[in-house]
């Protein structure tokens, strides 16, 4: 992976979880990113509960000492954004919890975005047909996002629902009243574990507010896993 100018940040994402609720449209307006709009599967918003590890993590090519490799959960909603005659398709977090506080401290004044410390661990078993993959956090209670599935991967259907959440390739921040900041993420195309079974055990209102907190009773839509890759955080711009 070779750098060039315009890379900010590289790492590794795996074992994406994501669990995909279907919400109503003015929940998610009041997070939208200015000059942004609401993107939609068949006519639904989603929300993804996400959990993954980032890995390697190097900033500006280097490694930053006990911040190379750690858990991250997010709540993430998806939007487009025209660039001249270009869609960008993108997400907006409404927030991203890990466990380390020096992250959180840079991503939150630096880049407005809204990062929490928790303490987190993950356990991945893997077995020669079976995958489990969980990712808790302890905000009050321990949160536990669980999956079980097949190890063999396969590959993304294209036009499919998994299509759409895995292949947005920008991020949009609301940095004030009238301003947006965009950065891109450059990955290759995913594959994903066929998922066996799952287990979401989150208070939403705890860690997502009171906007999010009736998906304590809610199924999700979908949950899929994703093996991930290598990624690339590219520097980026306001408008």
């Amino acid at each position: 992976m070779a750098l060039n100018k315009g890379v900010f940040l590289t790492a590794e994402w795996r074992k994406l979880a994501l669990a995909q609720y279907a919400v109503d449209k003015e929940i998610l307006l009041k997070y939208l990113p200015p000059q942004t709009e609401l993107d939609d599967w068949q006519g639904k918003y989603y929300v993804s509960l996400v959990g993954f590890m980032f890995a390697d993590v190097k900033l500006r090519g280097f490694n930053i000492p006990f911040h190379t490799n750690f858990e991250e959960v997010n709540l993430r909603f998806y939007v487009r954004y025209k660039d001249g005659e270009e869609w960008k398709r993108g997400v907006v977090f409404v927030k991203e919890i890990v466990p380390l506080p020096a992250i959180t401290f840079v991503a939150n004044t630096i880049y407005k975005e809204n990062y929490q410390t928790l303490p987190m661990k993950h356990v991945w078993i893997e077995q020669e047909h079976q995958l489990e993959v969980d990712y808790l956090w302890k905000n009050k209670t321990w949160n536990k996002f669980s999956i079980t599935a097949s190890s063999k991967l396969v590959e993304i259907p294209i036009g499919s629902e998994e299509e759409f959440i895995t292949e947005h390739y920008w991020g949009y921040t609301k940095i004030g009243p009238n301003r947006t900041s965009e950065y891109g993420v450059e990955h290759p195309r995913w594959e994903v574990y066929p998922v066996k079974d799952y287990t979401i055990d989150v208070d939403f209102g705890i860690n997502y507010g009171h906007d999010f907190a009736f998906l304590n009773h809610a199924q999700p839509d979908s949950v899929m896993l994703a093996e991930g890759s290598e990624i690339r955080v590219l520097k980026g711009k306001k408008f």
